[in-house]
């Protein structure tokens, strides 16, 4: 009986936030993930900028800009189209 609430618990844990915003599990991975990627080679680029203010002076704030278009803007769309 504990094992069933144990994985039910799991199974909630892992799949609640997907669902609420419209995503399987694997697609929130892949979707998530994208977003992580994006920040991460943005991140390097400021650092970058801090040392060399001439190098990426425009690309965190167009990763932002694309990321916020993707991840609320995007979002946004498709529940209301539901």
């Amino acid at each position: 009986m504990q094992n069933r609430s144990l994985l039910s618990n799991l199974n909630r844990a892992f799949s609640e936030h997907p669902a609420s915003v419209g995503e399987s599990y694997s697609a929130h991975l892949v979707t998530a993930g994208g977003f992580g990627w994006a920040l991460f080679k943005a991140s390097l680029a400021c650092f970058v900028h801090a040392v060399l203010p001439f190098a990426f002076e425009k690309t965190g704030s167009i990763a932002i800009t694309e990321l916020h278009r993707k991840m609320v803007s995007n979002r946004d769309r498709r529940h209301t189209h539901r």
